[in-house]
């Protein structure tokens, strides 16, 4: 089937992406931002699934979660992760998407496809991590997506 490969390919570097901001490892992160390049769209798609994923995870255990614990929780998993008007960019982004107001996180991006890329990322790590440790979050990420652990 064509396209599999990069399928593959971008949902493995998303759960890298993940990964980086599980474990705060800034080098991690860039590096696979690097590998991303171009395809920004298609990892950004990948992390969409994974934060619908781990919120349903998150409504089906029980734990509270509202979207005052979602801004303060991206602002967190960002913090020192990033040069801070990239950090600035994703956590003002974040606050504008997670209220629904789509129009205005776009405006907020100035056209960089990475905002959404590490929004989403550190979105996936922190809602995750309310539900799983770090391990087991990567490992049912890599299950959840048809991989291996």
């Amino acid at each position: 089937m064509p396209g599999t490969d990069d399928t593959d390919r971008m949902k493995q570097l998303a759960i890298t992406l993940v990964d980086a901001y599980v474990r705060k490892d800034r080098d991690l992160l860039d590096q696979t931002v690097a590998e991303v390049g171009d395809d920004t769209e298609g990892a950004v798609s990948e992390l969409k699934v994974f934060g619908s994923f781990l919120s349903r995870r998150v409504q089906e255990t029980g734990v509270v979660w509202k979207p005052a614990d979602s801004r303060e929780a991206v602002a967190s998993a960002v913090a020192d992760m990033l040069p801070p008007e990239v950090e600035f960019a994703v956590i003002t982004v974040w606050e504008a998407y997670s209220l629904g107001e789509e129009e205005a996180a776009e405006r907020f991006t100035n056209g960089d496809p990475t905002v959404y890329l590490h929004m989403l990322a550190a979105f996936s790590a922190a809602i995750g991590q309310a539900v799983y440790k770090p391990a087991e979050l990567i490992s049912t990420l890599r299950i959840a997506s048809g991989g291996s652990e």
